[in-house]
């Protein structure tokens, strides 16, 4: 019962349904998902962590990032989070997504000038 009450708990912030939301369509990084939630990086580490907590998310540790995409290894999670992407529209995060498109355009060109220069990360 722990574990569904954290669950619940997890999906009862408006912040973490919007990351749910997020990171359905592809794994993000926590910079990417600051970006697009224009917030502050102590607060979405915060709501990564309960979302982690609940066992909703995964991440995956590649050089200095990490990466965040969603767990639906067990059945009960699949269909919760599958609920929520369809209940969730674009529409209703239609800011978030073009900051995140803005911040990757923007990232892929200085990844891009960087490559041009001869520079190494």
């Amino acid at each position: 019962m722990k574990n569904l009450c954290k669950i619940f708990h997890a999906l009862s912030d408006e912040t973490r349904l919007k990351i749910i939301k997020l990171i359905s369509t592809e794994e993000l990084c926590v910079c990417e998902i600051i970006t697009a939630l224009n917030m502050v990086q102590p607060k979405v580490s915060f709501h990564l962590s309960v979302l982690k907590e609940a066992n909703l998310v995964r991440t995956k540790k590649i050089g200095k990032w990490i990466i965040y995409r969603l767990n639906d290894s067990d059945l009960f999670n699949r269909f919760l989070l599958f609920s929520i992407v369809e209940k969730i529209s674009r529409e209703e995060i239609k800011e978030e997504l073009e900051r995140l498109e803005k911040y990757k355009i923007q990232k892929s060109f200085l990844y891009s000038k960087k490559i041009t220069l001869g520079e190494k990360e």
